[in-house]
């Protein structure tokens, strides 16, 4: 077989999202077409849940049940009764899911419809989470929990390993040996590996592939992964299997096992782009294998090999535009598992991933894998460059919502992406994560909005001054506060990455940072939020120097696989596990506006400590004076309005001018001595027409007229107050 123009497949394996195509693919597929590469794509994730959740796919379900000998739950007996009500719904159910038909709807939530099981026992009083208006989510959060019924089945009887987005998760999680994973492999296929493995075949039949690659993002994708390699190589056994993707960049950095490559010919590392083309060079003949660049390969002894030769990584501007043909857009689905704000946009509507920038621009954080190439090499493209990939997205997708999946998308390059989608008038709907930063004025959160944007995530971990400072988050609690409102007042949602359990966290602090939390939801200012446990990792500086954090690594013993998530004593931090149920409670009653007002002792059934968090500490943050106009004398005036139309009126104190200004909302004027308001005018209707030259402050201060007196007084004059308000920015 001569791979000179080896045919690519590339699968994401069961299981990541159902809402929408995880990008790895779509990414490594635009940048090999783009080098004249012949490439398909396929989620086997989306197909196997589709081949699952239909009639003949459940038909073999509960025949497989009943035939088989389980010591079924009341609720799977329950189930099995009602089994011909699911196989008349379960179709009508997938094609709402994706919006095929929303119309089904009222029958849905009034109609007595779905059958029910146990996830039905806990369901929210829909009116109060979703309003008199939300009909369409309401039903879409029933049917939700009818797929997660049916999938609790699934996993009690014919496939123990299932579920929605971990598929097999347990076997990767911190599997330091591989040989977990080795005997759930060589046992027969289970119902669910056959569904899947009946799709590979199909899909191989189609694409007849010389080279199929997968990405492993997590560990609940691994076992998929490597059930489809497995059959690869039985079917096929000269073509070559390559993996790579955030689980790999992550746990298998130190892989030893022989094994793992039975199914894997080679493991590349961090991007995938410069790797890729060297193992096609090196099939190709045109390079020696120790000339690959971030690979892993099983020598013909039987030994492991690594191989870094220094070539230069592809750079962010030239990685091309994500490539979403050949993937069934149209049959993903919009599922509404929880009903937090923010976790609903993972879970519902069909978002179009890009990066800003490659990297993150801060990589600080003692927690975070500052150590690894997706967090430690920084590079930007030009605003230009994102809105063309965007362009060509929303092309060839028919979509104009975007996640921006940056680590902590930089400030000053949204700002550039902003003003440049407003100056292409290219309108979309777009989300991300950030450092909740100074730079993140009000100003900026206004033209991000502007721009498209509706919510935003970032990390304020342990809401403790202390531990911020030394976790190097290189934030403060009160600039989180600040930038959290500026964020609301533009109309944009916040979501808070909350940790507990950071080296030397007392219960004292943790009660501190749980009041904090407390009052950022009374104030407005976070509207969504989630506590997640501080885990120790092998890549970050506290896994690295664990001493330096007053902590201790105590395993796991590393057997030659995965080597990630560390076990650690923490001797001076409080019983950290205790907290975890709390924290949780009052947080999804805060989401909710519920019991803001109760002591925070309320959440534990144990005695904590009063909080020495001061009563106004948010609140006194969010009422520190801005800086005043005159200061920003270096920053650039943005408008966002129209341009407006200009009259001259004479009044008893000599003639003024009127500026009309139409808007989307309403149409409001502008009055101001003649001589200012016709300079006004002249620079409301540049800064509308010209988007590319930069109109400073001070540059426009120098054009002030000198009759209309000092402009450092007309910038606290009603006419400049009513502008800032109405949409002239400062950046």
């Amino acid at each position: 077989m001569s791979l000179a123009a080896p045919k690519i497949l590339l699968i994401t394996p069961p299981l990541t999202q159902l809402n929408t195509p995880y990008p790895a693919t779509a990414y490594i597929k635009g940048f090999l077409k783009g080098r004249g590469y012949d490439v398909a794509q396929a989620d086997l994730g989306l197909a196997l849940v589709l081949r699952l959740f239909s009639v003949e796919g459940l038909k073999r379900v509960f025949a497989e049940i009943e035939a088989g000998d389980f010591a079924l739950s009341d609720n799977a007996k329950r189930m099995l009764r009602l089994q011909n009500r699911y196989l008349a719904t379960v179709a009508p159910v997938v094609r709402f899911l994706q919006n095929k038909d929303l119309t089904l709807a009222p029958r849905i939530c009034h109609g007595r419809f779905l059958p029910e099981a146990s996830r039905f026992d806990n369901v929210a009083d829909l009116e109060t989470a979703f309003g008199t208006m939300g009909l369409t989510d309401q039903a879409r959060h029933l049917a939700t929990l009818y797929l997660e019924d049916l999938a609790d089945l699934i996993k009690e009887t014919v496939g123990p390993h299932f579920g929605f987005s971990r598929y097999a998760e347990k076997l990767a999680l911190s599997a330091t040996s591989f040989e977990p994973l080795h005997q759930a492999l060589q046992a027969p296929a289970n119902l669910l590996d056959s569904l899947l493995l009946e799709e590979l075949d199909a899909l191989l039949a189609r694409t007849q592939p010389d080279v199929v690659g997968f990405t492993v993002p997590f560990p609940g994708n691994l076992y998929g992964a490597l059930r489809l390699a497995q059959r690869i190589k039985q079917t096929r056994p000269a073509t070559r299997t390559i993996m790579g993707g955030g689980y790999p960049n992550t746990e298998l950095r130190t892989i030893q096992e022989p094994r793992f490559f039975d199914y894997i010919d080679h493991l590349t590392l961090d991007d995938g782009e410069g790797p890729w083309l060297r193992l096609f060079d090196f099939w190709a003949g045109k390079i020696p294998q120790g000339e690959l660049q971030r690979t892993f390969s099983r020598g013909e002894s039987g030994d492991i090999q690594y191989v870094n030769h220094p070539h230069p990584d592809v750079p962010h501007p030239e990685v091309g535009t994500p490539d979403y043909s050949d993937l069934p857009l149209t049959d993903y689905l919009s599922v509404l598992e929880v009903l937090n704000p923010m976790h609903r946009l993972w879970s519902d509507g069909r978002w179009n991933k890009l990066t800003v920038a490659h990297g993150c621009y801060w990589k600080r954080c003692s927690f975070c894998d500052v150590t690894l190439d997706y967090i430690s090499r920084y590079e930007t493209a030009p605003a230009t460059l994102l809105v063309d990939r965007i362009e060509q997205i929303i092309a060839q997708t028919g979509q104009t919502g975007f996640h921006f999946v940056d680590e902590a998308a930089p400030p000053l390059a949204l700002r550039d992406l902003a003003v440049e989608l407003l100056r292409r008038r290219v309108a979309i709907t777009w989300w991300g994560n950030i450092r909740f930063e100074k730079t993140f004025s009000p100003d900026l959160c206004r033209l991000l909005a502007a721009s498209g944007c509706i919510a935003i995530s970032g990390g304020l971990e342990v809401a403790s001054d202390r531990l911020l400072a030394l976790m190097e988050k290189g934030v403060t609690l009160a600039q989180v506060a600040r930038v959290t409102d500026g964020f609301t007042r533009a109309g944009i949602m916040v979501h808070a990455y909350l940790m507990y359990g950071f080296p030397t966290q007392t219960a004292q602090e943790t009660v501190d940072s749980l009041e904090v939390v407390r009052q950022l939801f009374a104030a407005g200012v976070v509207q969504s939020g989630y506590w997640h446990r501080f885990s120790m990792t092998a890549h970050s500086p506290v896994g690295k120097n664990p001493a330096k954090y007053q902590v201790a690594a105590v395993g796991p013993e590393p057997a030659g696989f995965a080597w990630n998530d560390l076990w650690h004593d923490d001797p001076l931090g409080t019983d950290h596990e205790a907290f975890g149920p709390g924290l949780a409670k009052s947080l999804y009653n805060y989401l909710h506006g519920v019991a803001l007002e109760e002591p925070l002792g309320f959440w534990f059934d144990f005695k904590t400590p009063k909080t020495t968090t001061p009563r106004q500490l948010v609140a006194q943050a969010l009422q520190a004076p801005e800086k005043p106009d005159f200061a920003k004398q270096n920053q650039r005036l943005f408008w966002l309005g129209n341009a407006p139309e200009l009259r001259v009126e004479a009044g008893k104190k000599g003639t003024r001018a009127v500026l009309t200004c139409y808007e989307q909302a309403e149409d409001f004027e502008v009055k101001a001595p003649e001589a200012a308001g016709r300079w006004l005018h002249e620079l409301l209707v540049q800064l509308s027409h010209d988007y590319d030259t930069k109109v400073l402050l001070k540059e426009a201060a120098a054009t002030f007229p000198a009759a209309a007196g000092p402009f450092d007084a007309f910038l606290l004059s009603p006419a400049w107050q009513l502008l800032r308000e109405k949409g002239l920015l400062l950046l």
